[in-house]
């Protein structure tokens, strides 16, 4: 990955965390019914989640408490508007872009000197079936401060109300009670500690429950895709609810996102565009072997790029070069059947939300797109990074020089 961080590309605007604030941190995961962190410096993302301490735990989603409970930490107000890293739902930044909307400035008075446990309530206990994740609506977010710190407020106000009393003004108890918990929490009197419940309502979404789930339901009928083949199989083995239910493999999936007016395609205007060039060109890189160019060369230089597409076999050759040749065709003539000239992977990384989709949907319809099919690494990218890093591993470093050029190009 040291190219990605080279380019500012992996994980960029994490959080240095060190000194009081870890202990603070620690005093969360402690709260939060996790064992503590015995690093004495990390980073954090926009949800308090930390790459270096899901390491140590090896557990990616270390702050839920399994997959229908999941929690945050706020020990700073610059986490406000960062990313969420690895988001076990699509929702998940949102969420946080609320809480910080709304207790906005309390968060900058009560993390001063404390932190806040952040849990987000689905009103699930846990997850039994995979059709449970319908279950998902409205969340309740609530909070509560490490140390009590709005509870130790109220008892403040309680002791300095007794010292008014009568003659309370002179009792020695009284004044060292008041002393000690002005020593050890400070003058709580003026501090803006209360954060109350707020909510948060989920329409359609992706979740990483069950192996991972789009759930789509505001549409003509709700539809759920699994990206796990096992959740698929036991899925569809339920009858009680009027959903349609796919594996994100199948062909099938694409043609009822089209009936339903979710995706669509145009392919005479999308060759016209830098996505498709970028798509084929990366495609085409899957078939060069043993180049005596480096990837990134062959991809850039049109004399080269030529050279090598005449060195594939013709079949694929005809796979790359698929859409171009079907439309070539359909100006002779309109008899000729999509699926069977043009490559059916190159086909479904050309499908986009369809025009009529309401914007707060175009994202996920993205995500949901650029995993049916992975060729278009810009989008793959800027809608699910996790699966970026992962595919990026496995590439040619010649191949990872391109798709950095590309997305930084694009930025």
């Amino acid at each position: 990955m040291n190219k990605l961080k080279e380019a500012n590309l992996y994980r960029h605007e994490l959080i240095p965390i060190s000194g009081k604030l870890v202990e603070r941190y620690n005093q969360c995961l402690k709260m939060l019914g996790f064992v503590e962190t015995k690093l004495t410096s990390f980073s954090i993302d926009g949800l308090g989640w930390s790459p270096e301490i899901a390491e140590e735990k090896s557990e990616p989603h270390y702050l839920n408490n399994g997959e229908a409970n999941p929690n945050a930490i706020i020990i700073t107000p610059l986490q406000k508007g960062k990313p969420v890293y690895v988001p076990f739902h699509t929702f998940d930044r949102q969420m946080m872009q609320h809480v910080f909307h709304i207790h906005g400035s309390r968060i900058n008075d009560i993390t001063r000197d404390c932190a806040i446990c952040v849990h987000f309530d689905q009103h699930i206990d846990a997850f039994y079936e995979p059709l449970d994740v319908l279950k998902y609506q409205d969340i309740s977010i609530t909070f509560k401060l490490i140390n009590e710190l709005d509870k130790v407020q109220k008892e403040q106000y309680q002791l300095i109300d007794s010292f008014k009393q009568g003659h309370n003004f002179i009792d020695e108890h009284l004044h060292q009670q008041l002393l000690d918990s002005a020593k050890t929490y400070g003058d709580l009197r003026h501090r803006n500690l209360e954060l109350h419940e707020l909510y948060y309502a989920t329409d359609s979404f992706y979740t990483k429950a069950f192996g991972g789930v789009f759930v789509l339901r505001d549409f003509i009928t709700p539809i759920i895709v699994f990206q796990d083949v096992k959740w698929h199989k036991e899925a569809i083995k339920d009858t009680s609810h009027d959903v349609l239910i796919y594996h994100i493999s199948q062909p099938e999936l694409s043609d009822k996102l089209r009936d339903h007016m979710i995706i669509e395609y145009d392919l005479e205007a999308v060759v016209k565009m830098p996505r498709y060039d970028r798509i084929k060109k990366f495609m085409f890189a899957q078939f060069l072997k043993d180049t005596q160019h480096p990837l990134k060369d062959i991809l850039d230089d049109h004399v080269l790029f030529k050279g090598y597409l005449n060195k594939l076999s013709i079949e694929d050759r005809k796979k790359v070069m698929s859409v171009e040749l079907y439309l070539d065709k359909m100006e002779l003539s309109n008899q000729h059947k999509l699926a069977d000239i043009v490559d059916m992977h190159l086909f479904e990384a050309l499908q986009k939300p369809h025009s009529s989709l309401h914007v707060k949907h175009h994202d996920l319809i993205w995500k949901l797109l650029v995993n049916i099919s992975t060729l278009d690494v810009l989008f793959l990218y800027w809608y699910d990074k996790e699966q970026f890093y992962k595919n990026y591993d496995a590439w040619d470093e010649s191949l990872k020089d391109w798709v950095i050029a590309t997305i930084r190009n694009n930025i």
